[in-house]
């Protein structure tokens, strides 16, 4: 069988035994809206649970616009050409809108890469600013949330008279689904906020996990915190797995955003009929491979699937190396995983990016990691926890000869863009 993962820019091309795989896992057949540009203007003039954006827009100073940063690829060059017009043309002047780019802790958009984001018009005629979350002067203090989370949210945001967020609908590792509420928490948020929210007392939580929003601490959490920060519009869509746009909500920041992640529970999930030895999986190719420290989340959307004891083997670009250096620090100063996790559970040990990191954990717990990528070397991939394979069918057919002539696997081409279950 040969299939095609998404890996970088251009995609790995790779061969897996046919008689072995049990299952490849992917979206059903969904056509794309067919005029996007008409669903958005639509969804603008006729939202969910708020007047629409005209109306909210009249007699306001000015406007903040969210947008998430290059991790995500959110159709901006859709999504904003309307929304700026429309706050324009209700009185909002240009000089009084400003873009601002939900960084959270991750390094700042700049140059060729908000041209890539936005398109060249918009990155030469708006004000577009990144959030810095490291800069606690630059954030709000609006007090503590229900479960003792310190709420310092980006000033530009909170003072902005109008507040606007746009995203991509998404399974989420930690919060369920990612969009709505997640553009302000952890997008805006500073340090003092993300290290709490990201902490072991909410990620080591069951239920703080890909597709859940019942009783998940992470995403009940942030939804209360940017209510308490305010969100006076979204504007959020799903797409598919060739990026094309299926759905587009707008509105209100729970009712929108729900109505989103009702659309993409039906089209992302997918399901094996029992754990597999082995998961052939992907980060979802650029943006999301570029680091070490994204490609994780790859691991996790394969985890549940895998058998106890299993192998997921994942490939991902990594073009950008490992993360962060907060991020590439855990890995030299923590002998393993377990001295890692204790030192997380203590009350004493914080390094910035540490949440990924306690999400590997989680993975290694289970099954064994094989990487493969052409952006960093097999004896650096050899000190991140994993193993280093060459190729993907290398990797298969070592870990099928381990499991022996009755093992079987699945493959994920799209990575974590898919919601893999077992029935």
């Amino acid at each position: 069988m040969r299939v095609r993962l998404e890996y970088g820019r251009s995609g790995l091309e790779v061969e897996l035994p046919d008689k072995r795989v049990a299952r490849r896992l992917g979206y059903p057949h969904t056509s794309p809206v067919a005029d996007a540009d008409a669903a958005v203007a639509a969804c603008l003039a006729s939202p969910n649970g708020t007047p629409s954006l005209a109306e909210l827009a009249r007699g306001r100073r000015d406007a903040c616009v969210v947008i998430c940063d290059i991790t995500r690829p959110v159709p901006n060059r859709v999504l904003l050409p309307p929304i700026l017009g429309t706050l324009e043309d209700a009185g909002i002047p240009r000089d009084k809108i400003r873009i601002l780019v939900a960084t959270g802790l991750h390094r700042p958009n700049l140059g060729d890469e908000l041209v890539e984001m936005v398109g060249s018009e918009i990155a030469a005629n708006y004000r577009i600013e990144n959030h810095n979350g490291r800069a606690l002067d630059e954030h709000t203090y609006l007090g503590d949330s229900p479960r003792g989370v310190p709420i310092w949210i980006d000033s530009r945001y909170v003072e902005a008279d109008l507040k606007i967020t746009t995203g991509l609908i998404e399974p989420h590792l930690m919060a369920g689904y990612s969009g709505g509420r997640k553009l302000v928490c952890p997008g805006l948020a500073a340090l003092e906020t993300v290290k709490v929210w990201h902490g072991p007392a909410f990620l080591e939580h069951p239920r703080a996990d890909c597709g859940i929003l019942a009783g998940n601490p992470v995403h009940e959490e942030n939804t209360w915190i940017a209510r308490r920060a305010g969100c006076d519009f979204i504007v959020n869509v799903a797409i598919d797995d060739k990026r094309q746009i299926l759905k587009v909500v707008a509105g209100d920041m729970e009712a929108a955003f729900h109505e989103g992640v009702d659309f993409v529970r039906s089209v992302v999930r997918d399901t094996v009929s029992e754990p597999v030895d082995v998961v052939v999986t992907c980060a979802a190719g650029y943006p999301l491979d570029t680091t070490f420290y994204q490609a994780i989340k790859g691991l996790v959307g394969a985890l549940s699937i895998v058998k106890q004891g299993g192998t997921i083997i994942l490939a991902a670009g990594l073009s950008e190396g490992i993360g962060s250096p907060e991020f590439a620090r855990l890995f030299e100063e923590n002998p393993s995983l377990d001295v890692f996790v204790e030192r997380i559970l203590g009350k004493d040990y914080f390094v910035l990016d540490q949440w990924q990191l306690e999400e590997l954990a989680k993975v290694r717990r289970k099954a064994r990691v094989k990487i493969v990528s052409d952006g960093l070397p097999a004896a650096t991939l050899e000190r991140l926890f994993v193993e280093a394979a060459p190729t993907v069918e290398q990797a298969v057919a070592e870990s099928l000869a381990e499991y022996g002539d009755d093992a079987r696997l699945a493959v994920i081409p799209k990575g974590p863009y898919v919601l893999a279950q077992v029935s």
